[in-house]
Formats: structure tokens, sequence, C-alpha cells
């Protein structure tokens, strides 16, 4: 397991945990960040992270990536 901040542009994980305050965790289980879900790098840019999840491509901030492990 490493953090999902870790993981290289055009990178396919599954989601295996979510580390954090649970008001963090529900946040991203909102917008679809959840255990066994498939995710993809898709850029980076200035230290957010565009990511594939469930069809949706979200900006996500290289802190709260660092709370995905996968």
């Amino acid at each position: 397991m490493m953090p999902l901040g870790m993981a290289s542009v055009g990178d396919t994980n599954i989601i295996r945990k979510i580390t954090g305050k649970d008001e963090v965790r529900q946040h991203l289980a909102e917008l679809g960040f959840v255990v066994g879900e498939q995710i993809t790098v898709v850029s980076e840019i200035g230290g957010n992270m565009i990511l594939s999840v469930k069809d949706s491509r979200i900006a996500l901030d290289k802190t709260m990536a660092m709370r995905i492990m996968v």
C-alpha cells in the first residue's frame, strides 16, 4: 500500500483504505473515493492531482491525496 499522492500520472490503482477524520473520509466518499473503487491519475498540476474515478474527473490537492491508500 502507498498513498495516492505518490502515484505517477497514468497509474491506475484500486483504493484500499482512506485515512483521516470522519468528515474528511465522508467528503472523499461523496466525491466517489471509496474502498474498492478504481482510480486513475490523469495529471498533476501545481500540487493538485487530476483523478479519474467513477467516470468523473476530480481535482484533489496533494494533502488529500496522501490520505487515500492504494
